[in-house]
């Protein structure tokens, strides 16, 4: 059985770590190499790293940040926000990243993904989805760091970014995303049921039962979370602790 993983991401705006609720009210949470260290001592499994305003200014992610962040931390690093091409994606490689996450460009050009798949090995690309429940039935994505609504049913583009060759997804809940309610496991669950590659559940950690929910209701295969970390709320060692106690295989 493959073990389950805990990652913290480092969302990056402007050269610092920030975090906001439901992708709004925008707060200052540290200096984001800091926080790679930090985590990385802590035993993080992964780190995710989002420049998040880089699609929406229509700029390239910050590749000091990254090559800075890379070179203090021997842990798995997925870099994403503003790859506009497979010529971004490996520029964010070669600064040290291991994985590459994309949302905006996959959305616009799906072919992006068949293409850096193909170049880099589908290990290495990663794509993130920002959804958002319309009704009952209906999960739409939004793209822009959550900005733009399309139309696009997040279940029938989960099964195509698998079928381009996606390696992994992250798939964020936009209603959940801060407020420290728990992951979608019902969103989580209808994701597994149609995709086998793994699946990282994002928005909605503030307790430990949340992590465990996520991994055995949702299914998911790895857990994100952001501020309950960078504000102390637990540690890795406490969520990795808990998850042991209840039979999770984790890494130590």
């Amino acid at each position: 059985m493959l073990t389950k993983r805990i990652i913290p991401c480092l969302d990056v705006d402007q050269g610092r770590v920030v975090k906001g609720i439901k992708f709004k009210n925008i707060k200052d949470a540290g200096d984001p190499t800091e926080l790679a260290v930090f985590y990385n001592k802590e035993g993080a499994d992964e780190l995710v790293f989002l420049d998040i305003t880089a699609s929406h200014e229509k700029r390239k992610t910050i590749v000091d940040v990254v090559k800075k962040v890379s070179s203090n931390v021997f842990i798995p690093l997925t870099v994403g926000g503003g790859i506009q091409n497979s010529i971004d994606m490996e520029l964010m490689l070669e600064a040290g990243a291991d994985k590459v996450s994309i949302n905006t460009a996959a959305v616009n050009n799906p072919k992006l993904i068949n293409i850096c798949s193909k170049q880099f090995g589908s290990q290495c690309v990663v794509v993130a989805i920002d959804v958002k429940k319309i009704n009952d039935n209906k999960w739409l994505v939004y793209t822009h760091g959550g900005r733009t609504e399309t139309e696009i049913d997040a279940f029938e583009w989960v099964k195509e970014v698998q079928e381009r060759g996606a390696g992994e997804i992250l798939l964020t809940s936009m209603d959940r995303d801060g407020s420290h309610e728990g992951y979608d496991n019902e969103l989580l669950n209808k994701v597994n049921t149609i995709v086998s590659i793994p699946v990282i559940a994002s928005g909605g950690a503030g307790k430990l039962q949340h992590f465990l929910d996520a991994l055995i209701k949702g299914k998911a295969d790895a857990v994100l979370a952001a501020s309950t970390f960078h504000y102390g709320k637990f540690s890795i060692k406490e969520t990795k602790d808990f998850l042991k106690k209840n039979n999770i295989n984790i890494r130590k």
